[in-house]
């Protein structure tokens, strides 16, 4: 289910998703929900591009750390690619800190 940030309080979250496309990120949010995880989300920025590398603006999605398993195998199973540790080694730089 979506919440605020401040639902969190000072539980430590992990991001689990960026969402590049409003379709997508309202996919996204039916899968979350469907599978019962509380999720944060919010606009933030990252850079793309491999030739002409740019900011872009896109929907950040936040678990709390223990529901990383449960909502990476939700996305997993609809054909998405969650970030997880591995995954966000190698991006790391581009990313801004969670909420």
């Amino acid at each position: 289910m979506k919440r605020d940030p401040e639902f969190f309080e000072e539980r430590p979250l992990a991001l689990i998703f960026i969402g590049k496309r409003l379709k997508e990120s309202l996919a996204i949010e039916e899968i979350l929900t469907g599978a019962g995880t509380d999720y944060a989300v919010e606009v933030d920025y990252y850079t793309g591009g491999v030739i002409f590398r740019r900011t872009r603006a896109g929907a950040f999605f936040y678990v709390e750390e223990p529901a990383v398993p449960q909502a990476a195998a939700a996305l997993r199973a609809a054909g998405f690619a969650p970030i997880t540790e591995e995954t966000s080694d190698a991006a790391a730089k581009d990313l801004p800190p969670a909420p």
